[in-house]
């Protein structure tokens, strides 16, 4: 009787050491992930206020505070206000956006390869861009309507194709690279076809650029970042779930088709509505997913953190592109030349891990 009550004292002991384990990791990485959202965000606005402060001018903090705050300062309410805030706002939302659309498709498809740039949904959009530039003559609104629904029919097809009576994450994947190349050929088709001030115009649109961007531009896409990034963020849990695989996540009460479905529309809206306002800013939501993960720690939902990295990308390259080359460049052509190294380091770090396993 005293070896039995002994037996389960120490298990008792056990089973409550390990508790208080997992409860101190879980607080640990709680804190940590606390941590990582608060300096992004201070990261973040700090970029924000940068890429105001800085052009021909350089104007002092304090008056931009002011100007931000509503009140008025000669000289300086319209520069700030009219000329350089549109396209800081439109760069931070587009930014969160392509961050949150990114680590949403590549956590729900389980690989970092699977961002919207690699799978197609950016073509999709890039080829009604320029057939609505080039061959309609469109412009503003009617240009970036193009661009959001040349992204979801992209999208449905895609996810037509790859559908044979269940959802194959690795199938969608090799169809969206079959569908990317045909849609890239045809955009490319079309450009050749174009006359000289319209290829200049769609080859503007299509390295990426918050050049043209204006106060016609944030509604909509503040609106649509809001509305998609919230229950993207409430789904993430569920998401995080499916990395143990389809049967294991049904069996703990998750709709997978549903969910999946949800995340693929929902990204997809939001990669469009981003892309609309100031082209295909190219890696943004390939690269914030692994760097947020990578701060955030392992098996932790990181929507936001993904979103906020976007958006310091998006404000640190357009800093990058206005001041530091001798003429301007758009901000695409930044973080192409960021993303190149960090792609083949990423693709060498994922070489050695297939080999060690």
């Amino acid at each position: 009787m005293n070896d039995a009550r002994s037996s389960n004292d120490t298990a008792n002991g056990t089973a409550s050491s390990v508790t208080a384990r997992l409860r101190d990791l879980r607080r640990r990485q709680r804190m940590r992930s606390l941590l990582v959202t608060l300096t992004l965000g201070i990261l973040a606005a700090t970029l924000f206020v940068a890429d105001l402060a800085f052009g021909h001018e350089i104007y002092p903090i304090g008056d931009i505070l002011k100007v931000l705050g509503g009140e008025f300062v000669p000289g300086l309410s319209f520069t700030i206000g009219e000329l350089r805030l549109p396209r800081v706002v439109v760069g931070l939302l587009a930014g969160f956006a392509f961050g949150v659309a990114g680590v949403s498709f590549q956590q729900m498809l389980r690989n970092t390869m699977a961002s919207p740039d690699i799978i197609g949904i950016t073509a999709g959009a890039n080829l009604t861009a320029v057939f609505a530039i080039i061959v309609l003559g469109w412009s503003g609104p009617s240009l970036s309507a193009a661009a959001v629904v040349g992204g979801i029919l992209t999208a449905l097809l895609t996810v037509r194709l790859a559908w044979r009576g269940t959802f194959s994450t690795g199938r969608l994947i090799l169809m969206g690279i079959g569908v990317a190349a045909a849609l890239n050929a045809a955009t490319s088709w079309i450009l050749v076809r174009g006359d000289q001030w319209n290829i200049q115009q769609a080859s503007r649109w299509l390295t990426g650029s918050l050049a043209s961007s204006d106060w016609s531009d944030v509604p909509a896409l503040a609106a649509v970042t809001v509305l998609a990034a919230v229950p993207l963020i409430a789904l993430a849990r569920q998401v995080d779930v499916m990395r143990f695989g389809d049967p294991m996540a049904r069996g703990l009460g998750v709709r997978v088709e549903s969910v999946q479905m949800t995340v693929i529309m929902l990204s997809v809206l939001l990669l469009s509505t981003a892309t609309a306002s100031s082209g295909p800013i190219s890696f943004v939501s390939f690269l914030s997913g692994p760097l947020a993960m990578w701060l955030n720690g392992p098996h932790r939902p990181a929507i936001v953190q993904s979103g906020l990295v976007g958006s310091c990308i998006v404000l640190a390259a357009d800093i990058v592109a206005q001041h530091i080359p001798p003429t301007q460049l758009p901000v695409g052509v930044v973080t192409s030349i960021i993303a190149g190294p960090i792609l083949i380091l990423l693709i060498i770090r994922l070489s050695r891990k297939q080999v060690l396993a």
